[in-house]
């Protein structure tokens, strides 16, 4: 699966945290916009850490359900 991380998240720049993410701060998704190979994703806690690169379609259709409420908390 090395294909579809990235070893050191912090290697990308202009992570924006997802508007979705807890109010809290402490569980915070955070996404690279316009990346060509797909979407990185990391958690917010852990920046050195690694990131799972999404492909774009893949992703669309997960934030798609998210916003129809199909993942309840």
């Amino acid at each position: 699966m090395t294909e579809h991380t990235i070893p050191d998240a912090s290697a990308l720049s202009g992570w924006r945290k997802s508007s979705y993410s807890g109010a809290e701060g402490g569980s915070c998704v955070e996404v690279v916009d316009g990346f060509p190979a797909g979407v990185p994703v990391r958690d917010s806690k852990v920046p050195h850490g690694p990131a799972l690169r999404i492909p774009a379609c893949s992703w669309s259709s997960f934030v798609a359900a998210v916003k129809r409420g199909e993942f309840p908390a």
